[in-house]
């Protein structure tokens, strides 16, 4: 799978309004097939800072997902909110879904 996490600094003015201001992208983003998960939370640190973690199927669904429709209209959207430019680390894993942290067993 490709997994990514992004950081976006939303200008103080937005902070509140981001999970609204990103729902179109997000929803559309979720219904995509190739689509694992697209999560946001927001840092504990830095309320003005949103943390995604994205995973898709393989390479080819991420390339579906950066040619989209949806991914376009984020591009010319979201900026706009941003005080800078997201940071992201994406990385090829070998898996299909999470794992368990063996380091904190729960039982």
């Amino acid at each position: 799978m490709i997994f990514i996490t992004a950081k976006f600094q939303v200008l103080p003015e937005h902070a509140e309004a981001w999970p609204e201001i990103s729902r179109e992208f997000t929803e559309a983003t979720r219904a995509e097939d190739g689509c694992l998960w697209f999560d946001w939370s927001r840092s504990l640190d830095d309320p003005h800072e949103y943390v995604l973690v994205e995973a898709f199927r393989d390479g080819d669904a991420g390339g579906a997902h950066v040619s989209s429709d949806h991914f376009k209209a984020a591009q010319q959207k979201l900026p706009g909110y941003l005080a800078a430019t997201p940071k992201i680390v994406s990385q090829s894993v070998d898996q299909d879904d999470w794992s368990e942290l063996g380091e904190m067993q729960v039982g």
